[in-house]
């Protein structure tokens, strides 16, 4: 009994001293995290100042999206065997020089997608459809008054690269001021914005002056990469030529540059709308006019893995 007794003693003691042992280590190691977190800070400072010294700043994100099914002898469907997939992709980059006294910022965004349905014995759906086709580029050069304020200039273009290149393709080139409050945030007025538009053929789309508004954030928090693009153009010659676009971005990266993306479009564009209405659609209507267009909201969305340089 006395054997036993002091068997139970030497366990129980054991347990404590490794109770104990495991509060020194947890005493050790709150002052170790204290001094990461007092380092981390020091790191986030200097690299503040870094981003602030004059020089080229160089960036891009993109996101990969996909997806793959199959149907085989499927009787719940019309057609009971059948392929389908669609594929994504969407790349922003930005190559920015900021100097004590001017800047100029250049900056260009693809997007595109493919569908596919394939049914087996149905003629004609056997390959990838274009399903989102969005090219822009842009440069802002700016020559500053203050340190948020500067004299501007800007050259945009938009138009798509797999159906329909430069039919149409919109190129805008004008003068103005250009606004900075933050490193991240550029917002560009200028009331004084040729609108040139490009298609083939006789066609609906025209060339106009007018007022160009460009709004446009671009920041990365720790692991999330964040663009925001709107782009307006007012004509002066009549609203039916006016036009938007506003794209947003979004990449979260979990290892090593990869990680989950999303991509959001919106835009109105009424030429684009006519077009549609007169050529494009299933019955189309050749004697359309603006008064006839219903001018819906255009948008386009992917979701996928993403990649940040």
């Amino acid at each position: 009994m006395k054997k036993l007794s002091t068997l139970l003693l030497f366990i129980f003691l054991g347990f404590a001293s490794n109770a104990q042992t495991k509060e020194e280590l947890k005493e050790e190691l709150a002052p170790k995290k204290a001094q990461i977190a007092e380092l981390q800070k020091e790191v986030k400072a200097i690299q503040a100042k870094i981003d602030a010294l004059p020089g080229w700043r160089i960036g891009a994100f993109g996101t990969v999206g996909g997806s793959l099914s199959g149907f085989k002898n499927w009787y719940s469907r019309s057609a009971p065997t059948a392929s389908a997939g669609n594929i994504g992709i969407t790349v922003n980059a930005f190559a920015n020089l900021i100097e004590k006294d001017f800047f100029w910022r250049n900056s260009s965004t693809i997007n595109l997608g493919w569908v596919k349905l394939d049914e087996k014995g149905v003629s004609g759906d056997e390959g990838f459809d274009t399903a989102t086709d969005v090219f822009t580029i842009t440069s802002l050069y700016g020559r500053r008054l203050s340190k948020t304020w500067a004299l501007s200039a800007l050259a945009e273009y938009r138009t798509t690269i797999i159906d329909n290149f430069n039919d149409p393709g919109y190129l805008d080139f004008g003068a103005g001021a250009t606004w900075t409050p933050t490193d991240n945030l550029v917002v560009v007025i200028h009331p004084g914005n040729y609108n040139f538009v490009f298609s083939s053929g006789e066609t609906v789309f025209e060339s106009s002056l007018g007022a160009k508004i460009v709004a446009d954030y671009t920041a990365k928090y720790n692991k999330l990469s964040v663009k925001s693009n709107l782009s307006v153009f007012q004509s002066y010659k009549s609203s039916d030529f006016s036009n938007w676009t506003w794209t947003n971005s979004l990449g979260y990266t979990l290892w090593k540059g990869i990680g989950v993306g999303f991509e959001l479009g919106l835009r109105k564009n009424k030429q684009e709308a006519l077009d549609n209405l007169q050529t494009r659609t299933n019955n189309p209507n050749p004697d359309a006019t603006f008064n006839d267009v219903d001018n819906k909201l255009q948008s386009y969305y992917l979701f996928g893995l993403s990649y940040s340089f």
